[in-house]
C-alpha cells in the first residue's frame, strides 16, 4: 500500500511543508539504489573482448536493467487497456439518457465500471511514470560512477583527445539525456498499439472511413520520422557547439588571472560569443523545427475528424451525437501517442548521439598497467631499475619522446635529473610512474611511490585537508611534514592556521606556498620511492636551502628520490646525477666524475658558475654582518588574490576558515518577479498580451468546432441536417485554428530564443567584469553549472514547456466553461476540485521546489569533484589514491541521487491525488447526468461534456504538473541572475581619461604610501610603501616567499585596487585610468606559465596583431625557433589544454615571446625564468637586457644571479619596502640583500 500510493513519502513532504528542507532532511536510498552497488553490477555486465560488442553501453545497461524494463512495459500495457473504457462507455450512457432504460440499474453499473476503469488508468500511469524516472534515474548515477572510474585510467593521450572540458560534458550532459530518454523510449512500441486500438474502436463506429483516419495517421507518421532526421543533425550540432563553448568558459575560467593581466577579456568574450553564435544558429532552427512538429500534429485532430465525417457523410454512415463524440473522444486519444511521437523520436536520437559518445569515451585507451613493475617489499638494492626503455606520449604513434633508457638507482640514493628545457626530464618521471605509453624495454619500480609535480595540483578545502591527502592524522608526523617543508610561519600567518580553505586550484596561494603544499603532501605519506619535479623553482635561495637540508637530506634520507632540477648548488650533494639531452641519458654518474668528462653536464655547470661569479665578486668584497629578513611571511592567503564580497556571500568573516562559502540558494516560492524577468525580457508586456491573445484565439476556435458538432448532430436537427455545410463550416473552423496555433508557435519561439540569447550575453559580460575576488571564492563549478545545465533550460526547456503550460491551463478553461454549461449542477463540484487542486499543489510545491535546488546545489560538487579530479590524475594515481578519489565520487553522486528521487517520487504522489480527485469528480458528475430528468439536462449535449469531463483529470493533471515543472525549471532564471549582478570592476575604458597613444614613454613609476589588503577585515599585505623608479631602470625585487612581492606586480596592473596612497606612472594617477587602458600597455611574464588550447601562432599572439615574420623573431629571441621549426605545422602546431604537450620551461619561454611581440616600455616579470636551466636563464637574461635597454623593468627572482645586475634591487619584507639601492651599495653595509646574497653564495658549500 505505501509504496503503491507513494504513502511513504508523506514525513518529507509535511517536513518540507512546515519548513524549508535541508539536505539532513531527505532520507538516504535504499542499498540497491547507491552509486556503488549500481556502477559494480555495470562492471560485471561489461561485454568480454571476445564478444566484440559495437555498442557495449546500451548492451551493458540492457543486461542490467531488463527486469526493470519487463515491470515498467506490464505497466504500460495494462494502462492501454483500461484507458479506452470510458471512451466505450459513450454510446452506451448517450443511449441511457436519451430514453434506453432497460434496467433501472444500468446507469449505475456503467458509473461504477467507469469509475473502477479511470482508478485502474490512474494507478498505472502514475507508477509508469515514477518506475521510469527511477529506472532513468539508476541509469545515470551508473554511468557518472563509471565515467569518473574510467577518467582515472585513461591513458595521457586519451585524456587530450577528450579534453577535461568534454570529460565534464558527457557527465554533466550525456548521462542525463540517457537518464531523460527512459520517459519516451515505451512510446515507441506503445503508439502503434495504442493507434491499432483506436482504429478498431473508430471502424465499430464510423465503418468504412477509418480507412481515411488510417491514411492520415500515416502521412503524419512519415512526417514526424522525416522531422527526426533533420532533428538529430541539428540536435549534434548543438551539442558539438555547445560543447565548444564549454571548453573555451573552462579555460577562461582556469586562466583568468593572466587573461586580466594582458587585458585578453575582450579577445575571450568574442571568441566564446563566435561559439555561442553557432550554437544559437542552430538552436534556433532546432526551435523552429520542433515548433513546425506540434503545430502540425495540435492541428491534426481538426483534421483527421474533417476526414473522418466527410468520408462517413459519403458512405452514408449515420451521424448521431453518440457516434460523433465516441469518433472525436477517440480521435482526441490519438493525438497523444501521435503528439509525444516526435518527442520520443527527439529523446531517441539524443539518446543515440550520447550512446556513441560514451561507447568511444569507455572504450578509450587506458593506462597499461603492466608496462612498469611495480613490486612492494622486494628484497635486493635495487629500487628503480630500466632497461632498454622507450616510451611516448601519443599511443597511436610510434615517435620516441624519451629513448634508450638504461639506469638503476639504488635503495636510499638521491638521483638528480638535469638538463636544457624540453630535454625530457619530466617525461622520464612519468616514464617510471607507468604514465607514459611504453614502446619497448622494462622498467620495475620497488615500493609506494610518491609524485609532486611541476605545476601544483591543489585541492579545494583546507589546508590539512591536502596534507593528510586521505590519511588519519598523525600529530607527530603531520607536524614534522610542516617543519620540513618550511611552511610553519605560513601557516601561523594565515587566520585559520592549517584549517584556512583554500580556493579552487590554490587560487589564493603563492606558488612557493602551493609547491611546499604539495611537497608536505607527500612527504607524509611516507612513501619509498619520491619523484620530485623542479620543487625548488618557485621558492627562494633560503627556503630552497632549508627544504633541500631538512626534507630532501633530513627526513627523507633513507628514501629513495629522483630529483629533476636546475639548481646546480645542489648537484654536489647527490649520489648520482643523470643528463638528458632530446629524450635520452647522455651522461651519468658522480658530480666531480662528469665535470671531468665535460660536455653537457659542463655546459650547465659552466653557465651557472658564470652567474655567481657575480654574487661571489660581490659577497666576498666585505663579509660584513647583515641584518637577517624576517622569516615572518606575510600570508600569501589572498596575496595572489583578494576575495572580495561576492555573489555567493563568500565574505571572510572573523570565525570563519572559509574562503568558498556553500552556494547560496533563493529559497521560498520562484517569485513572480523571475516570470516577469523571463517573459517580458524579449518584447516587454506587448509580447506576452500578443502570444496570450493567439492562444485563447485558437482554443476558442477549436470550442467552436465543438459546438458545431453538438449543435448539428443534437436530435432536433436530425430532420434539417445539411452534410456539406456541415462539413464545410467544420473545416473552416479547423483552418482558421490552424493559423492561430501557428502564429502562437512561432510568436513562442522567437520570444524564448530572444531571450536565452539576452540572458547569455549578461551573464558572459558580468563574468568577464566581474573582479579576480569573485574567482579566488567562487568555484568554477558553480559559474559552469549556470552556463551549461541553466543555460541549456533557458534554451531550450523553458520556452518549450511554458508553451505547453499556457495551452494546457487554456483547455483547462475550456472543459470547465462546457461542463460548467452543460451540465450545470456539477458546477457545485467544480469549487471543491479547484480548492483541492490549489491546496495539494501548494503543500506539494513547497517540498518540491526546495528539493529542485538542493538537486542542483548537489549536482555543482559532483562536477566541480569531477573535473578536479581528471586535472589532478598525475597526482592521484601514484600515490595509489584512486580508490578514496572514487569512494569521494560515490558520496558526492548517491547525495544528489536522493534528491532526484525524492523529487520524483514527489511528483508521483501529486499527480495520483490529483487524478483520483478528478475521477471522483467526473464519475459523480455522469451519476448527475443520468439521474437528473431530461428537462434540466439535455441528452444532446451530454455528449459535449463527456468528451470533454473523460479528459478532465488528465488535463488537469497534466496542466498542474507542466506549471511545477515550469517552476523548477525556472529556478534556473533565478541562479543565472544571481550571476548577471555581481559586482563588477572598474571600468575597461573611460572616454574622458584616455591615456595618450605612446603612454607610457619614460616608464617613470612613483609609489606614494601604497597600502593593500584584500579584504576590508583583514591586515595590510603591503603596508605603505614610498618610492620612485626613473624610466629605463632595471628593478630586482627580492624577499622571502610569500613577503608581498607578487601583491607589489597585481595593485600596479589594478588586480586589486590600493586601499591606501597612489601610483602615478609617467605623470598618470593610474587610478584614473580605464583598466584595459592601463593593462594593455604593460608586458608582464607571470609567475605560472599559461598556455591556452589552439596553435603556437594563437598562444604568442591571440588578438592576431602581428606578421608572422615578427612572430618567428619573437621565438628565435626566446629560443624556441629551433623547437617550433622542427614541428610540421610550424606556427599552426598544436597546443591542447593547459599546454600540456609542452614542457612547464618551454611553456615560460612562451609566455617571454608573447611579452617580446608586445614591446611595452613597462615591464614586469615575476619568476620568468623558474623553470629553465641556468644556460637558458643567462641567454634569456642577456636578450632581456638586449631588447628592453630602454625599458622600465620591474623583475621579482628567486635566484640571485638574476637580479646582480640590476640598476636597483627593492627588498620587500613583510609588506614593507626594507631596502631600495643599488645592489654593490647594499653588499658594502650590513644589509638583508647581503645577507640573501651570502646566504646564496653560501648554499653550495652548506650543503
Amino acid at each position: 500500500m505505501s509504496k503503491a500510493f507513494w504513502i511513504w513519502l508523506n514525513p518529507v513532504l509535511k517536513k518540507g511543508y512546515k519548513s524549508t528542507l535541508e539536505i539532513d532532511d531527505v532520507p538516504a536510498l535504499s542499498p540497491e539504489h547507491r552509486a556503488e552497488v549500481l556502477a559494480e553490477h555495470f562492471t560485471q555486465k561489461w561485454p568480454k573482448p571476445e564478444e566484440k560488442s559495437k555498442h557495449p553501453v546500451v548492451k551493458t545497461l540492457f543486461r542490467c536493467f531488463w527486469k526493470q524494463l519487463a515491470f515498467i512495459s506490464f505497466l504500460a500495457i495494462l494502462r492501454l487497456s483500461v484507458m479506452y473504457v470510458g471512451r466505450c462507455l459513450y454510446r452506451s450512457l448517450s443511449s441511457f439518457t436519451s430514453g434506453d432504460r432497460s434496467s433501472p440499474y444500468k446507469g449505475y453499473y456503467l458509473v461504477l465500471i467507469l469509475l473502477v476503469a479511470k482508478f485502474v488508468e490512474v494507478l498505472s500511469s502514475h507508477q509508469f511514470n515514477f518506475n521510469t524516472q527511477k529506472l532513468g534515474m539508476l541509469i545515470r548515477s551508473t554511468l557518472i560512477t563509471c565515467l569518473y572510474k574510467k577518467g582515472l585510467r585513461l591513458s595521457g593521450s586519451s585524456r587530450q583527445a577528450h579534453g577535461v572540458g568534454q570529460i565534464v560534458n558527457y557527465m554533466a550532459v550525456d548521462a542525463q539525456q540517457l537518464s531523460d530518454m527512459m520517459l519516451y523510449l515505451s512510446n515507441l512500441w506503445l503508439m502503434p498499439l495504442q493507434i491499432g486500438v483506436a482504429l478498431v474502436i473508430l471502424y465499430q463506429h464510423l465503418g468504412v472511413s477509418t480507412f481515411a483516419v488510417l491514411g492520415g495517421v500515416a502521412l503524419l507518421t512519415i512526417f514526424v520520422l522525416y522531422g527526426v532526421r533533420k532533428h538529430n543533425r541539428y540536435q549534434s550540432n548543438i551539442m558539438r557547439n555547445r560543447d565548444s563553448r564549454m571548453k573555451a568558459t573552462n579555460e577562461v575560467l582556469n586562466h583568468m588571472r593572466v587573461i586580466k593581466f594582458q587585458a585578453w577579456e575582450e579577445y575571450f568574450n568574442n571568441k566564446i560569443q563566435s561559439f555561442r553564435e553557432k550554437e544559437y544558429q542552430w538552436l534556433s532552427k532546432f526551435m523552429y523545427h520542433i515548433t513546425a512538429n506540434i503545430i502540425v500534429l495540435w492541428s491534426a485532430l481538426p483534421l483527421l475528424a474533417t476526414i473522418a465525417f466527410g468520408c462517413a457523410i459519403l458512405f452514408g454512415v449515420p451521424l448521431t451525437a453518440g457516434t460523433v463524440f465516441t469518433a472525436t473522444s477517440v480521435l482526441k486519444m490519438l493525438q497523444e501517442p501521435i503528439r509525444s511521437f516526435p518527442q520520443s523520436m527527439i529523446a531517441i536520437s539524443q539518446a543515440v548521439i550520447s550512446f556513441e559518445r560514451l561507447d568511444n569515451y569507455l572504450t578509450s585507451k587506458e593506462l597499461d598497467d603492466t608496462s612498469v613493475e611495480k613490486v612492494q617489499d622486494c628484497g635486493g638494492d635495487i629500487a628503480v631499475e630500466v632497461q632498454s626503455g622507450s616510451f611516448n606520449w601519443d599511443d597511436n604513434s610510434g615517435k620516441e619522446i624519451v629513448k634508450n633508457l638504461n639506469f638503476n638507482i639504488i635503495k636510499g640514493e638521491l638521483a638528480a635529473i638535469v638538463g636544457t628545457v624540453g630535454s625530457g626530464k619530466s617525461s622520464l618521471l612519468a616514464a617510471i610512474l607507468g604514465e607514459m605509453n611504453k614502446l619497448s624495454g622494462k622498467i620495475r619500480v620497488c615500493g609506494s611511490t610518491a609524485y609532486v609535480a611541476q605545476t601544483s595540483w591543489i585541492q579545494s578545502g583546507t589546508v590539512q585537508e591536502n596534507i593528510l591527502f586521505g590519511l588519519p592524522m598523525n600529530e607527530k608526523r603531520y607536524k614534522e611534514a610542516i617543519r620540513v617543508c618550511c611552511l610553519e610561519k605560513d601557516l601561523e600567518m594565515m587566520e585559520f592556521g592549517d584549517q584556512t580553505e583554500i580556493g579552487e586550484r590554490g587560487i589564493n596561494l603563492s606558488g612557493g606556498q602551493k609547491q611546499r603544499i604539495q611537497l608536505a603532501r607527500a612527504v607524509y605519506q611516507d612513501c619509498d620511492i619520491y619523484l620530485l619535479d623542479d620543487v625548488f623553482s618557485a621558492v627562494d635561495a633560503h627556503t630552497g636551502s632549508d627544504i633541500f637540508k631538512e626534507c630532501v637530506r633530513g627526513i627523507l634520507r633513507d628514501k629513495t628520490i629522483l630529483l629533476v632540477t636546475h639548481q646546480v648548488d645542489f648537484l654536489n650533494n647527490v649520489d648520482q646525477i643523470l643528463v638528458m639531452r632530446d629524450g635520452m641519458i647522455v651522461q651519468s654518474g658522480k658530480y666531480n666524475d662528469l665535470l671531468k668528462i665535460g660536455m653537457d653536464f659542463k655546459a650547465l655547470v659552466t653557465a651557472h658558475e658564470a652567474s655567481m661569479e657575480l654574487v661571489e665578486v660581490n659577497s666576498t668584497s666585505e663579509n660584513i654582518a647583515s641584518p637577517k629578513l624576517s622569516s615572518q611571511r606575510s600570508s600569501k592567503f589572498g596575496e595572489e588574490t583578494g576575495e572580495a564580497n561576492s555573489q555567493e556571500k563568500s565574505e571572510l568573516k572573523k570565525g570563519s576558515s572559509r574562503l568558498v562559502k556553500d552556494e547560496v540558494r533563493a529559497t521560498g516560492k520562484i517569485s513572480l518577479h523571475a516570470y516577469k524577468l523571463y517573459c517580458t525580457e524579449a518584447f516587454g508586456w506587448k509580447g506576452v498580451v500578443a502570444a496570450l491573445a493567439f492562444n485563447f484565439a485558437w482554443q476558442g476556435f477549436l470550442m467552436s468546432n465543438d459546438y458545431w458538432l453538438a449543435y448539428e448532430t443534437s436530435d432536433k436537427r436530425s430532420a434539417s441536417f445539411n452534410p456539406i455545410l456541415f462539413i464545410e463550416v467544420y473545416a473552416a473552423i479547423a483552418a482558421l485554428s490552424f493559423v492561430m496555433v501557428m502564429i502562437r508557435g512561432i510568436l513562442f519561439v522567437v520570444m524564448g530564443l530572444k531571450t536565452a540569447q539576452n540572458f547569455f550575453k549578461q551573464i558572459l559580460h558580468s563574468i568577464l567584469h566581474a573582479p579576480m575576488s569573485f574567482f579566488d571564492t567562487t568555484p568554477s563549478g558553480r559559474i559552469l553549472t549556470r552556463t551549461s545545465t541553466d543555460q541549456t533550460n533557458i534554451d531550450i526547456l523553458i520556452p518549450f514547456f511554458l508553451s505547453l503550460a499556457v495551452s494546457a491551463y487554456t483547455s483547462l478553461l475550456t472543459i470547465i466553461i462546457i461542463t460548467c454549461q452543460y451540465a450545470w449542477p456539477t458546477t457545485i463540484l467544480l469549487i471543491p476540485l479547484g480548492w483541492l487542486n490549489i491546496w495539494y499543489r501548494g503543500y506539494y510545491l513547497s517540498t518540491s521546489r526546495e528539493l529542485t535546488r538542493l538537486d542542483s546545489i548537489t549536482k555543482a560538487p559532483v562536477i566541480h569533484h569531477f573535473s578536479e579530479s581528471i586535472s589532478g590524475v598525475m597526482t592521484i594515481r601514484p600515490f595509489g589514491k584512486q580508490e578514496r578519489f572514487i569512494h569521494d565520487n560515490i558520496n558526492r553522486v548517491n547525495s544528489n541521487l536522493r534528491m532526484d528521487f525524492h523529487n520524483n517520487g514527489c511528483n508521483e504522489w501529486l499527480g495520483f491525488r490529483l487524478e483520483l480527485i478528478g475521477c471522483f469528480i467526473l464519475c459523480t458528475s455522469v451519476l448527475f447526468m443520468i439521474s437528473l430528468p431530461s428537462s434540466i439536462i439535455d441528452p444532446g449535449n451530454i455528449g459535449l461534456s463527456l468528451s470533454y469531463g473523460l479528459s478532465l483529470n488528465s488535463v488537469l493533471y497534466w496542466a498542474v504538473y507542466l506549471s511545477c515543472f515550469l517552476e523548477n525549471k525556472m529556478v534556473s532564471v533565478e541562479r543565472i541572475k544571481q550571476f548577471t549582478v555581481i559586482p563588477s570592476e572598474a571600468e575597461w575604458k573611460k572616454n574622458d581619461t584616455f591615456p595618450p597613444p605612446n603612454w607610457p614613454i619614460r616608464g617613470y613609476i612613483e609609489l606614494k604610501n601604497l597600502q593593500v589588503r584584500y579584504r576590508p577585515d583583514t591586515p595590510l599585505v603591503l603596508k605603505g610603501i614610498t618610492l620612485s623608479i626613473r624610466g629605463g631602470e632595471k628593478i630586482g625585487v627580492v624577499g622571502r616567499t610569500g613577503g608581498g612581492k607578487s601583491t607589489l606586480i597585481q595593485v600596479l596592473f589594478r588586480l586589486v585596487e590600493p586601499s591606501g596612497g597612489r601610483i602615478i606612472i609617467d605623470d598618470i594617477d593610474i587610478s584614473a585610468l580605464g583598466l584595459h587602458d592601463l593593462r594593455s600597455r604593460f608586458g608582464i611574464i607571470p609567475q605560472e606559465p599559461v598556455l591556452f588550447e589552439g596553435t603556437v601562432r594563437r598562444n604568442i599572439d591571440p588578438t592576431g596583431m602581428y606578421s608572422d615574420d615578427e612572430i618567428w623573431k619573437s621565438l628565435e629571441r626566446c629560443q624556441l625557433k629551433d623547437v617550433v621549426g622542427e614541428k610540421p605545422e610550424k606556427l599552426d602546431s598544436a597546443v591542447v589544454d593547459n599546454g600540456e604537450n609542452w614542457s612547464v620551461g618551454q611553456r615560460q619561454l612562451l609566455c617571454l615571446g608573447r611579452v617580446m611581440l608586445k614591446r611595452s616600455r613597462l615591464l614586469f616579470m615575476d619568476e620568468a625564468t623558474a623553470s629553465v636551466d641556468s644556460y637558458t636563464d643567462g641567454v634569456i637574461q642577456k636578450i632581456i637586457r638586449d631588447d628592453f635597454k630602454s625599458c622600465t623593468i620591474i623583475s621579482i627572482a628567486h635566484r640571485i644571479p638574476t637580479v646582480m645586475d640590476c640598476d636597483r634591487v627593492l627588498v620587500i619584507d613583510a609588506g614593507m619596502a626594507k631596502e631600495f639601492d643599488r645592489p654593490s651599495q647594499l653588499l658594502d653595509r650590513p644589509s638583508l640583500f647581503g645577507a640573501l646574497v651570502q646566504e646564496y653564495a653560501n648554499r653550495a658549500s652548506e650543503l
